[in-house]
């Protein structure tokens, strides 16, 4: 259960642009049929071959190339890739975190943001069925509707986003603060919690990691319960999905 067994990877981004209500991103819904099908993501996908990517390469060239490939694919929008700022780099958890029907791949996928170029959004009705310009504050509020579905990372980044009131500050805060990684970590299975470095409980959680993943009333070498990690007194940088809404807390 490596964090980093099975990889794939990939780019994303944040297409941003000012609104009548303050900074707006552009986000897509997937055909049902695809990796992460029904959810709202921003655009994006896996990088291939063609990319000349190497998964030790975090200078990003190839994953720039294929993130602005992926926007033009999915949108019709052309960005320069050398335009592209980092946001954050994540890396999903285990696989028995990650249970969904049908096969599950996961993507180490690099988030990029830039000011969105103009020109009218082009989907094309087969991996991509709907797209809408949103608020932050907006999406998250139609996800605790139960309007739609989002994917962890989409969350934290919408939660990020809704930190700026226009594009020109994102921008700014992506150049003036290193970008972010969150290899997470599962804290608890119910309410599932998930962590990133800087949390109090991380480290424990990489130590318990087995224990924590484990079915309910399952053997281990010792026979003790799960430590109880979400208890830990200290800094937070964890998103706790509970069924009337998701709550993440952050004050590093």
């Amino acid at each position: 259960m490596s964090d980093d067994a099975e990889l794939i990877p990939a780019a994303t981004v944040l297409l941003l642009r000012d609104g009548d209500d303050g900074l707006e991103v552009l986000m897509v819904r997937r055909n049902s049929t695809i990796a992460f099908g029904g959810m709202w993501v921003f655009p994006g996908g896996r990088v291939d071959d063609d990319d000349e990517h190497d998964h030790d390469d975090h200078h990003l060239a190839a994953t720039r190339r294929a993130a602005a490939r992926e926007v033009r694919e999915e949108t019709g929008l052309g960005v320069d890739n050398e335009s592209l700022i980092d946001w954050s780099y994540w890396v999903p958890p285990p696989l028995p975190v990650m249970a969904r029907k049908g096969p599950v791949r996961r993507f180490s996928t690099w988030f990029f943001a830039v000011d969105a170029p103009g020109g009218d959004v082009a989907i094309d009705h087969g991996e991509i069925h709907d797209d809408e310009w949103l608020v932050p504050s907006r999406a998250l509020d139609k996800h605790r509707a139960g309007e739609i579905e989002l994917a962890p990372p989409t969350w934290v980044t919408l939660w990020q986003l809704g930190r700026h009131d226009k594009v020109a500050q994102a921008l700014d805060w992506a150049r003036a603060n290193p970008s972010r990684e969150f290899r997470t970590r599962p804290l608890r299975r119910r309410p599932l919690t998930l962590a990133w470095a800087g949390d109090a409980a991380y480290d424990d959680a990489g130590r318990h990691q087995a224990m924590l993943l484990a079915p309910p009333g399952a053997d281990n070498e010792t026979g003790a319960e799960p430590p109880d990690l979400v208890a830990i007194p200290g800094p937070r940088n964890r998103l706790t999905m509970l069924p009337d809404g998701w709550l993440y807390e952050f004050d590093l």
